[in-house]
């Protein structure tokens, strides 16, 4: 009998899975029996599940999907991870080009992949798209990376009705910040502090933590959830940790 939540037999592509969150989902779905497909930027082209893949050039993305479909011949699981995030800046002080990068990758990119991997997943199979809760709250001086994970959430939905005819479900998932190297670049620091603060379970979001949820969302236990942008916030989209309060009440007083 096969296990809950097994994977044993499917093909799947995670994008940017080379460090961070894609790393961590890529481990997570072959432990689970999945054959997995890595496209990245910095990955190596090794003819077989390793492709050098820029999602923001169409181009990349079809010659991508023609590889894992002449190595594996299916494909059943999309992970669109591959992202990017440019300089905080207010939006009076965004610098044009790196509103145009971060909708090119992280916008795009996701637009690109879904494009060209419909026609080759198989019926039932599943997308999962990771967007931010930088797309649900609004957070100063993230406006570029911000707008860019929005779209994301509404190609999700768009998708997940015109390839539910197929059983094919697409979901999406929000995290706050994640311990990932470009949630650590220099510039976000005290965003991190403030946001771990402000969570009520007092941290930000592991990598290994959304791989968990991606794993859930793609296995067939899940058939019934399609069309969702989930928060994984540590509870932050339900209110202000008391830590915060308790805090501006002493500074007050």
């Amino acid at each position: 009998m096969v296990g809950h939540f097994s994977l044993d037999g499917k093909v799947a592509v995670v994008t940017g899975g080379v460090q961070g969150i894609g790393k961590a989902v890529a481990t997570r779905l072959s432990e689970a029996g999945a054959l997995v497909h890595i496209a990245d930027l910095h990955a190596p082209s090794d003819g077989a599940t390793s492709h050098q893949t820029d999602v923001s050039q169409e181009t990349d993305v079809q010659a991508m999907i023609a590889a894992v479909k002449a190595y594996s011949g299916r494909l059943d699981i999309v992970v669109n991870n591959a992202g990017i995030h440019r300089d905080y800046a207010t939006l009076s002080e965004m610098k044009l080009s790196d509103l145009e990068d971060c909708l090119a990758v992280n916008t795009r990119g996701v637009a690109h992949v879904i494009k060209h991997s419909a026609p080759l997943l198989e019926d039932a199979g599943a997308i999962v798209n990771i967007a931010s809760m930088a797309a649900q709250l609004g957070v100063g001086t993230l406006g570029t990376y911000a707008a860019s994970k929005a779209a994301v959430l509404a190609l999700t939905r768009v998708a997940a009705i015109e390839l539910a005819d197929r059983g094919i479900r697409v979901n999406a998932i929000c995290p706050g910040s994640v311990r990932t190297p470009m949630a650590l670049a220099d510039g976000g620091e005290d965003l991190l502090k403030v946001e771990a603060a402000a969570t009520p379970l007092g941290r930000i979001c592991e990598p290994e933590e959304v791989a968990a949820l991606v794993h859930a969302l793609v296995a067939s236990d899940f058939s019934f959830m399609t069309g969702q942008a989930i928060n994984l916030c540590g509870g932050l989209s339900a209110g202000i940790s008391d830590t915060v309060w308790q805090a501006v009440a002493a500074g007050s007083s």
